[in-house]
């Protein structure tokens, strides 16, 4: 027995939070704790070359706090790159609440959340994201001025869904021309895994240019009221995957794309608003790409959101947020271009952009 202890235990120190595969250099992991509030929250900053770290808080019911911590570095990791590729001047953050978010968030909860992205003094900079709304943003901006995606009427950008969901529209379509020639979606078959605000936002784009859309998402009474609103297609069977299909667009919670679904996918296009929708980056952007599928990274087409977010901090119009959304679509190509002349896969190549300009600033510094 005290042998398999011992196993155990050698075990959980070869595994510690800096070997962790996800850890990638991660500059600064802050564990929040509060006992009168309920607050348990991890805040994670990968990299602050390009500036401070910004990204959205996610409130979600982990199943252990090893699945919260990987989550949020994954998370924090990929605000970095999607930064980077973006041509922003911010680092990598994310944070992420332990909890349900239906019945465990309260105000004082997230003011208390608000003190401890305070205490970081700018290094890091919260907005929404998976649980959150911009009121509680709202709340937060009471205890920090560390916070975006505020209500317009207090001089914030508003709600990033929108804006997010036509970045990925951009991408799309770029995505659409590279593959097919032509960017027009009209009479494409379109499936979209995810029906949150960000997910009916492209339904909205997607429905208005004539492309065949079907939907789905473990909320019923939502993919009803989606349906109806933009006369859309509700997926009914069983296995969405090896449905065949012009694109797939994965707006639901990341790792959809993995060894499983892989085999699976019949589709010529994955273009979608999940974050880190690779399950492993490298292996599973090569099988995309063996494939066949053209993949356009998450982190470059569903960065509508922190450019949005972005005009709280360098205060520049809805005008200049559409432009630079827009841009989004050349980028895109770029990426998709070099990928293939280069022989790497698309993620290798958006990655590859991201670092060297954040390498180019490190030498600035020095």
């Amino acid at each position: 027995m005290e042998t398999e202890i011992i196993k155990t235990n050698e075990l959980h120190k070869m595994d510690p939070v800096f070997g962790q595969l996800s850890f990638d250099d991660h500059e600064q992991i802050v564990f929040c704790n509060d006992k009168d509030t309920g607050l348990k929250a991890i805040i994670g900053i990968h990299n602050t070359v390009l500036g401070p770290a910004l990204g959205g808080t996610r409130m979600w019911n982990y199943a252990s706090e090893w699945d919260a911590l990987n989550d949020v570095l994954r998370l924090s990791r990929g605000m970095t790159f999607k930064s980077a590729v973006t041509g922003l001047n911010l680092g990598g953050g994310k944070a992420v609440i332990i909890g349900d978010a239906k019945t465990q968030k309260t105000p004082e909860l997230m003011l208390k959340f608000g003190e401890f992205v305070h205490s970081l003094a700018g290094k890091y900079i919260t907005a929404e994201d998976v649980g959150m709304a911009t009121e509680d943003m709202d709340l937060v901006r009471t205890v920090t001025p560390f916070v975006t995606g505020i209500s317009e009427d207090k001089g914030g950008a508003g709600n990033p869904s929108p804006i997010t969901a036509y970045g990925v529209f951009m991408g799309m379509k770029a995505a659409a021309k590279h593959t097919f020639g032509s960017d027009l979606l009209e009479g494409k078959t379109v499936f979209v895994q995810g029906i949150g605000n960000v997910g009916e936002a492209l339904v909205e784009n997607l429905s208005n240019e004539g492309a065949k859309v079907y939907i789905s998402d473990i909320n019923q009474d939502r993919l009803e009221e989606v349906r109806d609103k933009y006369s859309v297609d509700i997926y009914g069977g069983k296995n969405l995957y090896a449905e065949e299909m012009d694109i797939y667009a994965p707006c639901a919670l990341g790792a959809t794309i993995n060894d499983n679904t892989i085999d699976q996918l019949n589709t010529k296009i994955i273009a979608g608003a999940a974050n880190n929708q690779l399950a492993d980056e490298r292996k599973h952007g090569k099988m995309l790409r063996d494939k066949g599928i053209v993949y356009a990274p998450d982190f470059l087409i569903n960065a509508g959101g922190i450019i949005n977010v972005y005009a709280e901090l360098e205060n520049y119009d809805r005008k200049e947020i559409m432009r630079k959304t827009e841009n989004i679509y050349n980028t895109t190509l770029e990426i998709l271009k070099k990928a293939e002349s280069n022989n790497i896969t698309t993620h290798e190549a958006a990655l590859a952009v991201a670092k060297a300009r954040i390498d180019a600033r490190k030498q600035e510094n020095q």
